[in-house]
């Protein structure tokens, strides 16, 4: 009777140990979990607050800043209700719902002109930062949580404002090189920015204007070069005159 007892206390006290084992397993994946979630949304807010912060060189709307304050504002409510006794986090999002309610205080720009950096890891930068954004409206619009036309309409905007950015600075090469006398160099440059207006699907007052202009500097690029290589021609030609007269003229007598 004793020795029965005992098995089943013993059994008894493996159950229990096996449950309390399982128990502890179940909340160490969910702290893992939650940690993994904060870690998600926190990496969410940095870069969308690395965005904004870029609106002094991208020009932003007012709706492309209420989405973003948006998507910090939601982040920041999961990261209260992962963590609900954090106090930075619920000043943080006190804050950002002040944001989202008031978008008004927003400052933004719906224009499509941008200052070209003259550093080319600079527009290199730029034009990642236009990519990040229509990444984040594109996301944003999967989600629910961006109106079609909205999205449709802020994204057509990007995608002109990159547009400008890639021909200009073609442009702005392109007129290096040939200030240099680099003219086949220069050719390229514009052949390149005239493809890419050329494959665009869109037609407004700046693809026109650019495209004109890339047609006439090539032009006249086609011209010096026809006039330069005349020229070089002429020279060359004088140039292995000059070697035959030396080679076939008189000696002289000593």
């Amino acid at each position: 009777m004793i020795v029965s007892i005992i098995i089943v206390l013993i059994v008894a006290l493996v159950v229990v140990a096996v449950w309390v084992n399982a128990m502890q397993q179940h909340k160490e994946k969910q702290e893992v979990e939650r940690r993994q979630e904060l870690a998600k949304h926190k990496k969410i807010i940095e870069d969308t607050e690395a965005i904004l912060m870029n609106s002094s060189n991208i020009p932003m709307s007012k709706l492309l800043i209420a989405v973003m304050q948006k998507r910090i504002h939601d982040s920041l409510k999961s990261m209260a209700e992962l963590s609900p006794t954090s106090k930075e986090i619920k000043n943080r999002l006190r804050e950002a719902a002040e944001k989202v309610t008031n978008p008004q205080t927003a400052e933004g720009s719906t224009s499509e002109k941008v200052v070209l950096p003259d550093n080319e890891k600079q527009i290199i930068s730029l034009v990642q930062g236009i990519k990040k954004l229509r990444n984040l409206l594109r996301s944003e619009h999967s989600k629910g949580r961006v109106d079609t036309q909205i999205f449709l309409s802020e994204d057509k905007r990007l995608e002109k404002l990159q547009l400008r950015i890639n021909i200009d600075s073609q442009v702005k090469r392109g007129n290096a090189a040939r200030s240099a006398n680099m003219l086949g160099s220069a050719r390229q440059y514009f052949e390149k920015a005239l493809n890419t207006l050329n494959s665009v699907t869109h037609t407004d007052e700046y693809v026109t204007a650019k495209r004109a202009e890339l047609e006439d500097s090539l032009e006249e690029i086609t011209k010096e070069l026809k006039v330069t290589n005349a020229t070089d021609a002429k020279k060359k030609a004088a140039e292995e005159q000059n070697e035959l007269d030396v080679l076939f003229a008189p000696k002289k007598k000593w």
